[in-house]
């Protein structure tokens, strides 16, 4: 079953079109990993998906509904499906570690306390953080505020969770554990994973399916795997890391003016 499916989706800011005619079918329980370097359309896409962004063109549909047609209201009530990890997890200083986890059910619920706080343990628990409800985000590490905020993003069980970049900052190890609690929620609360990131190691741990963005455009979907061995040269640099490849060290004037313009 397709639960996420953009159609013939285009953006452009000025004179540069940041996506090109992009189509892609997510299906549900599955984890896509959108990946590509800086600039390639990755994070817009990210936004369309989520609504705070529209398409110049196109169709973004969630669950069969066309998104693009929605007005702000009826847009928040789809957003409730919705679980978001962010980059720096984004955690309000004001509030302690169990507060932070209880806010969309405090804005968006009528539960009362009692439910409120046995929900929290729960999330909390599942991202192995059990009893550090009542500690204040400056006294956890930057791994622990990424896992605070998986607990939040899941907090009114989401159909699908995106993630912005959720290794960034981190060391390997905690990077890892980051990515195991991804891969083991999605099994165990069936949801529809969509992470975006340029980490190639994190994205073969962690997707069903990878969407390689370049220049805007779609140059290949596949599994871990088919990304692998593919024969497309820039991925294959991507991949590799190399300074040397399809993606130049060094460019021209005409190179960057070529990118600002969609040319």
């Amino acid at each position: 079953m397709t639960v996420i499916e953009l159609r013939n989706v285009s953006k452009t800011f000025g004179n540069r079109k940041i996506l090109d005619n992009i189509s892609l079918q997510i299906e549900k329980g599955e984890t896509m990993v959108i990946m590509g370097g800086s600039g390639c359309g990755k994070s817009t896409l990210l936004r369309m998906v989520i609504g705070t962004l529209k398409p110049d063109s196109g169709e973004i549909f969630i669950n069969g509904r066309d998104i693009t047609r929605l007005n702000e209201d009826e847009m928040n009530e789809v957003r409730k499906k919705f679980g978001m990890l962010f980059q720096s997890a984004a955690l309000f200083n004001s509030m302690n570690v169990g507060e932070n986890v209880a806010l969309p059910l405090r804005e968006h619920t009528k539960l009362n306390e009692s439910i409120i706080n046995i929900m929290v343990k729960m999330k909390l628990e599942l991202v192995g953080l059990t009893g550090f409800e009542n500690l204040k985000t400056s006294e956890i590490s930057g791994g622990m505020k990424k896992r605070v905020g998986l607990a939040r993003a899941i907090a009114m069980d989401p159909e699908i969770v995106f993630y912005d970049e959720p290794g960034a900052g981190l060391d390997p190890i905690v990077a890892s554990v980051i990515d195991k609690l991804i891969t083991d929620l999605s099994k165990k609360l069936g949801i529809t994973s969509v992470v975006v990131t340029h980490e190639m190691n994190s994205a073969f741990r962690i997707a069903d399916r990878i969407t390689m963005l370049y220049q805007g455009r779609i140059l290949e979907i596949g599994t871990p795997e088919e990304i692998k061995k593919t024969s497309s040269k820039v991925i294959q640099q991507f991949i590799s890391g190399s300074p040397d490849g399809p993606i130049p060290l060094k460019r021209s004037s005409a190179d960057y003016l070529k990118d600002l313009t969609g040319g």
